[in-house]
């Protein structure tokens, strides 16, 4: 799968993701009984990472595909064909945030890796296809 399709993809994610985010902070709210919580505060932020892991690794795991993948019609598996498991799922999410954080270098190396495959695939053993309608 192409790079505009991936980046199409993961907008359409963001979107539904910062919605789960929004659901997420309330509860933490509502278990803090509406306490604040500090804006660099540590465990918020790896709160908020489990719950995307849990986010991206559930859609991932059940048929290879989030609603914006569906939506572009790209799906991430095994290299044998095969959804990722859960351990892949993670490894895969954890190690996108790294390629986001190297100022999308990972992703762009899509563009000249001879497989097509971004760091994240290429480190966590998955990669993105497209698929039919």
């Amino acid at each position: 799968a192409g790079l505009m399709r991936r980046f199409a993809a993961l907008l359409y994610d963001s979107l539904l993701l910062a919605g789960v985010w929004f659901f997420a902070t309330f509860v933490a709210l509502i278990i803090r009984h509406g306490a604040a919580i500090a804006p660099s505060s540590l465990w918020f932020d790896a709160y908020l990472l489990a719950v995307g892991g849990l986010f991206f690794g559930g859609f991932w795991t059940h048929g290879g595909q989030t609603l914006g993948m569906r939506a572009w019609r790209i799906r991430v598996q095994q290299h044998d064909g095969a959804p990722p498991t859960w351990l892949l799922a993670l490894r895969r999410y954890l190690l996108a945030w790294v390629s986001l954080l190297l100022l999308g270098g990972g992703f762009f190396w899509l563009l000249v890796d001879k497989n097509h495959l971004t760091l994240h695939d290429r480190w966590s053993g998955t990669e993105v296809i497209r698929t039919d309608r």
